[in-house]
C-alpha cells in the first residue's frame, strides 16, 4: 500500500487542449506495469475540450454540475452527475461544461508503449458548441 498525500498542485488546462477555464487535478498515475491514469477535470461554464481521440478509449464519470459531450457526426448530449460516458478507441469527440453551469468529471485513460493517451485535434467551434440542447429541457 502506498498513500500519496495531496502534494500535486491543481494545474490550469492548456489552451492547446481546451477552450475556456479548465483546471486539472491528477488522481492516479500508477507506475508500470499499470497503464491507467485518471484526472479530475473542472470545467467552468462554457469551457470545453478541443476535438480529440484516445487510441485506447476513454471513460468520463461526471461528479458535479451539467456537461455536454459529442462524438464526431453525432448530436450534442447533456451529461449530469452519475453519468458515465465511454468514448470508443479512436472516436473523435469533445466534452465540457454547459454554457451556464460548471461541470466536473473524472477522466480515466489508458496508454501503452505503442499508444499515446490522447491525440489533440482542432478546437470545437462556437457554432458546434451552440448546437447543444438546453440543459433544462433534456
Amino acid at each position: 500500500m502506498d498513500i500519496v498525500r495531496s502534494s500535486i498542485s491543481t494545474v490550469e488546462g492548456p489552451s492547446a487542449w481546451f477552450t475556456g477555464d479548465v483546471y486539472i487535478d491528477a488522481v492516479a498515475a500508477a507506475p508500470e506495469p499499470s497503464r491507467v491514469s485518471a484526472n479530475l477535470v473542472h470545467f467552468m461554464p462554457g469551457a470545453r475540450t478541443h476535438w480529440h481521440r484516445h487510441p485506447l478509449s476513454q471513460t468520463v464519470f461526471v461528479t458535479e454540475g451539467v456537461g455536454l459531450c459529442q462524438r464526431r457526426g453525432g448530436p450534442v448530449e447533456v451529461i449530469r452527475p452519475g453519468d458515465r460516458v465511454l468514448f470508443d478507441a479512436d472516436e473523435e469527440h469533445w466534452h465540457g461544461a454547459a454554457p451556464d453551469r460548471l461541470m466536473v468529471h473524472l477522466a480515466i485513460n489508458e496508454s501503452d508503449d505503442a499508444h499515446d493517451v490522447v491525440q489533440w485535434l482542432e478546437p470545437v467551434t462556437n457554432e458546434e458548441y451552440s448546437e447543444a440542447p438546453t440543459a433544462e429541457h433534456d
